[in-house]
């Protein structure tokens, strides 16, 4: 009787101990999962006008239920602010934190010497413990350096084209190096962001997904197009499939983080990079013919596009959701920048964050009601001949000589310039503009004067002018193809790709000119090494190239730009040439220029407009 009651008291000691090492454990576990930093992931999209979410109601035409949800969970941003109306400078500033013009990134044709001297989050983040991954378009220097601003990870498919990597889609290491595409660009960022985050569950991670949409080329598969059926531009519907396949791969990404018990604990923006192009017209011009063009998104009901300092350019789709930190449901009014993403994380993990590492504010404190009032007294843009300042309701424009004043509260399509009705105010704004324009790299309102294509815009836009009609000078819409090679356009450059560069066989080829001779070849390149450039020519009535119809030029090797010029001696109408670059994979182009006796010219500028 004895011997059984000890046995007992040891089965109940044993039991209380097994049930207090159980409570250790978990109390343990807890900790851990409090103290745990947060998760951020950033969805940065590309040329995706304000009207396309959903949540704003503006346009009846388009879905986007995972990124409604989004936005319920957290906040909307009325007046959410990129810092560039162009791809480059704005993902500078994003991921810097800093006014990309303080560190000479003024345009997508600006040297990224500044960039690269600057931390990003990915290097602050990487520095304090996190897993940093970068997912889509890049188009901040070559994709296979991406490692040195501060990811360890890279799955830079931007595209159907070979591109780099250190991951497979199923988030697995690999060499860096070229990867051929196996999925749809959008749906594969999203699965390779997947199988990270799965990898990666137990620490805290940095995911930077910028998904290559709406930009051009639009080429979503029927799957996304099928969505959108009935009578619309094709441009419209491809752009609306884009932006489906952004918001599907925004759902699994959800998911994920739900199914893992992550997403309290992650903090999500969404951002365009900037406005959507309209080229004016929208023009609903042939896919296969002009990759370029209307990318078929929208602004309204912003005035102004891609390119410009109006709204249309820089206001732009901007949420945010953290549900462990932030309450859900918001509609924030005060303008912020994106400037304030860098700023907003890193205080949030603590990080500490020097006098002048960072222009932006953190936004946590304003969204949880424990500050008031507007988080910036002013913001302020400068983009080669433009420049603004926005302080309250007020914004201040100039493109080249022109000025405007413009009450975004009462006048949000900046149609009425008050720039005579409220001098004192433009006064103000002006010397707030020009005292900021000075701590620029170079320092000044401007860097370049105001191209003509800007006024264009402009007089169409502010002035009411008729849109500019395609004239002599106006471009073919030929385009340029790559033979024996793919092309590749990074960073404003095209260059020319292919398996076995040792060959030489590749060139680019450009059909359907129509150029009265002598033509005039100019080519904007830069270049590794010294080498030469054959240009050939068939003229009308040829049935293929002459081995007489070739002219050979040379260029040197480069630190920046250079330029490489030749006319071709052919008195009669050109309707193809070829450009033979040797040694191949030391060349990229920047611009081409082909001028005509009559003086007709074609240009085509690898960097966006």
């Amino acid at each position: 009787m004895a011997l059984r009651f000890y046995h007992l008291q040891q089965s109940i000691v044993m039991g209380l101990l097994a049930i207090a090492l159980l409570a250790l454990v978990c109390a343990r576990a807890d900790a851990r999962e409090s103290t745990r930093r947060p998760n951020v992931v950033i969805f940065y999209t590309d040329d995706h006008g304000y009207a396309d979410l959903g949540i704003h109601g503006v346009v009846s035409d388009i879905r986007t239920p995972h990124l409604d949800s989004l936005a319920r969970s957290g906040v909307v941003f009325q007046n959410g602010y990129t810092t560039a109306p162009q791809c480059v400078p704005s993902r500078a500033g994003l991921l810097t934190g800093r006014y990309q013009g303080r560190f000479g990134v003024e345009s997508n044709k600006s040297s990224l010497e500044g960039f690269n001297k600057q931390p990003t989050i990915a290097t602050r983040l990487q520095a304090l413990g996190y897993v940093t991954a970068q997912f889509g378009k890049w188009h901040l220097g070559p994709a296979n350096e991406i490692p040195q601003h501060g990811f360890q990870y890279v799955f830079s498919q931007m595209g159907q084209q070979p591109f780099y990597a250190n991951i497979t889609l199923d988030g697995e290491d690999r060499p860096m190096g070229i990867m051929n595409p196996e999925m749809y660009h959008i749906d594969a960022c999203t699965k390779a962001a997947v199988s990270v985050i799965k990898r990666f569950r137990e620490q805290p991670f940095f995911l930077y997904i910028a998904y290559r949409a709406p930009h051009t080329p639009l080429d979503a598969p029927r799957q996304y197009t099928d969505r959108f059926p009935g009578n619309m531009p094709e441009r419209r519907r491809q752009a609306l499939a884009m932006i489906s396949a952004v918001d599907e791969g925004v759902g699994q990404i959800l998911k994920t983080l739900e199914e893992l018990h992550l997403r309290d604990k992650t903090i999500i923006f969404f951002i365009s990079d900037n406005g959507a192009p309209l080229k004016i017209s929208k023009t609903d011009s042939p896919l296969n013919t002009d990759a370029g063009g209307w990318d078929g998104s929208l602004n309204d009901p912003y005035n102004g596009e891609k390119g410009m300092l109006t709204e249309g350019g820089i206001h732009v789709p901007f949420l945010m959701s953290w549900p462990e930190k932030i309450p859900g449901g918001q509609v924030y009014q005060h303008p912020v920048s994106t400037l304030d993403v860098a700023a907003t994380v890193l205080a949030q993990i603590g990080a500490d964050t020097k006098v002048g590492e960072s222009d932006g504010v953190d936004l946590v404190p304003y969204l949880r009601g424990e500050k008031e009032g507007p988080p910036h007294e002013s913001l302020m843009w400068r983009w080669i001949a433009q420049a603004a300042i926005r302080e309250g309701d007020w914004k201040l424009l100039r493109g080249g000589d022109r000025e405007y004043l413009f009450n975004l509260k009462t006048d949000p399509s900046e149609k009425r310039n008050l720039l005579k009705d409220a001098p004192e105010v433009a006064d103000r704004l002006r010397r707030k503009l020009v005292a900021w324009s000075g701590e620029l790299e170079p320092p000044g309102l401007s860097t370049e004067p105001m191209a003509r294509v800007w006024n264009a815009y402009f007089d169409f836009y502010l002035e009411g002018r008729p849109a500019p009609q395609l004239g002599a000078n106006a471009s073919s819409k030929a385009e340029w193809i790559a033979r024996n090679a793919q092309i590749v356009i990074e960073n404003g450059y095209l260059r020319l790709e292919c398996d076995n560069p040792a060959l030489q066989k590749a060139f680019l080829a450009c059909a359907g000119l129509s150029l009265q001779g002598p033509v005039t070849v100019s080519l904007t390149v830069r270049a590794d090494q010294a080498g030469q450039v054959v240009l050939a020519w068939r003229k009308a009535g040829d049935q293929d190239f002459l081995p007489g119809n070739r002219v050979v030029t040379r260029w040197e090797k480069t630190e920046g730009d250079a330029m490489v010029q030749a006319t071709l001696p052919v008195n009669a109408q050109v309707i193809h040439i070829r450009i033979h670059p040797n040694p191949v994979q030391t060349f990229a182009i920047r611009r081409v220029v082909l001028q005509a006796a009559n003086g007709r010219t074609e240009t085509w500028d690898f960097g966006e407009p």
